[in-house]
């Protein structure tokens, strides 16, 4: 048997590479008590060829050496952009890649609301990949189908996490000219698990099973998005990202994978051919570029990816920006989130306590923090009364 134990769950960033390259099928991805997946081999069926060690991409870290150009853009249609999380420049994307015969494969919900990849070959499915989903996706055996889309000459846009395309070009082993990766800005990944336990709790709590989540609604902004359950029952659960119980986990990364606290993959050398990302800081960098509707950091990482902005660049509005100003105000491209001393406990007590009891004892947030916020909110509040939000927001876009 290969030695692909995982001694260090932080050396595993659960990106399927070994399991989809097993000629003998005898890789399993296993949850663990956290709820990540990691291979667990089969010692009767492995012929020890080694090929899952190949592939693996922490243990065979490939080094990307490209000058990224970065820009701040948005795509011109208005629906597209209010229905995505930032500036709705990956439906420009896929959308060129359909349009050429090609497949798109992204992350969406299956139909019961775990995330998984998958492929699409038309317009009208993109939408089930339109949107931020904070959990770890399910690889499955998508980077087999995406091979042989390839070898059929079809054109391939693969969208994940870094550490998932770092795994697809390791299992891939060859440059495909037709093939197009987009990688994003990862604050790091929450258990699956711990997002189960999160939609079982939201359905509890409605009496009924839900029919549609987005992570990212508008509704009151693109920096202060709202987290939506709508339900069988036509009721609707609606929070900000502050209040919502599962989006507090995860900005306070008590629920990430192990290896997202010391990421290998935080660098602006990256092996995706475009990087997408939220712009935060462009109200201070480009205030002219924030209407917050919404507006996309992108890295330009390959002749490739800048061939990609070529052919879309008339259906957005787009700036060049030094990528090093950027990355000020984006930091989660090169640094890792710290462990959160609470992770532990956490995860100890996921199965014991009810999911917002649980948040409210390992997530709150210091005395100072919650009344700071809750004055900005009253504030807000306020502004919508008197009908001077947009006003002020204007005024401190300016200045």
């Amino acid at each position: 048997m290969i030695d692909l134990e995982i001694k260090q769950k932080i050396d595993c960033t659960g990106c399927y590479a070994c399991f989809n390259i097993c000629p003998k099928n005898c890789i399993e991805m296993e949850n663990d008590y956290e709820g990540f997946w990691y291979p667990k081999v089969d010692s009767n069926e492995c012929i020890k060829c080694e090929q899952c060690i190949r592939v693996c991409p922490i243990l065979n870290k490939t080094i990307v050496e490209n000058e990224p150009m970065a820009y701040a853009c948005y795509n011109k249609d208005e629906n597209i952009r209010i229905n995505s999380s930032s500036g709705g420049i990956f439906t420009l994307v896929a959308e060129e890649i359909i349009n050429r015969g090609g497949v798109v494969f992204g992350v969406g919900f299956d139909e019961d609301f775990n995330v998984a990849h998958s492929y699409v070959e038309s317009y009208g499915e993109l939408d089930r990949f339109r949107g931020s989903k904070y959990v770890q996706s399910k690889i499955g055996d998508t980077f087999k189908q995406a091979k042989d889309f390839l070898d059929q000459g079809r054109e391939v846009l693969f969208t994940g996490t870094p550490c998932q395309i770092a795994g697809l070009k390791s299992y891939i082993g060859k440059d495909y000219n037709n093939l197009f990766c987009m990688d994003n800005i990862c604050h790091g990944v929450p258990s699956p698990k711990v997002w189960r336990k999160y939609v079982d709790f939201r359905e509890r709590k409605s009496g009924s099973k839900v029919q549609r989540i987005s992570f990212r609604l508008k509704d009151e902004g693109w920096k202060r998005y709202s987290v939506s359950f709508l339900f069988e029952n036509n009721t609707e659960y609606r929070d900000n990202l502050r209040n919502d119980f599962y989006m507090r986990a995860f900005l306070k990364d008590v629920c990430l994978r192990p290896s997202c606290y010391a990421c290998e993959f935080k660098t602006l050398n990256r092996e995706s051919d475009i990087t997408m990302a939220d712009f935060w800081g462009i109200q201070r960098i480009l205030p002219e570029m924030d209407d917050d509707k919404g507006t996309s950091l992108i890295f330009v990482n390959s002749p490739k990816g800048q061939a990609m902005i070529e052919k879309v660049k008339d259906k957005m509005i787009y700036k060049l920006v030094d990528i090093h100003q950027a990355v000020s105000f984006n930091s989660a491209a090169i640094k890792s989130v710290k462990l959160n001393p609470n992770r532990e406990n956490f995860f100890e007590e996921l199965d014991e306590l009810d999911f917002d009891k649980l948040v409210k004892k390992y997530c709150a947030d210091k005395l100072s923090i919650r009344v700071k916020r809750k004055i900005i909110t009253i504030g807000i509040f306020i502004l919508k009364k008197t009908g001077t939000l947009n006003l002020v927001k204007s005024i401190l876009r300016k200045n």
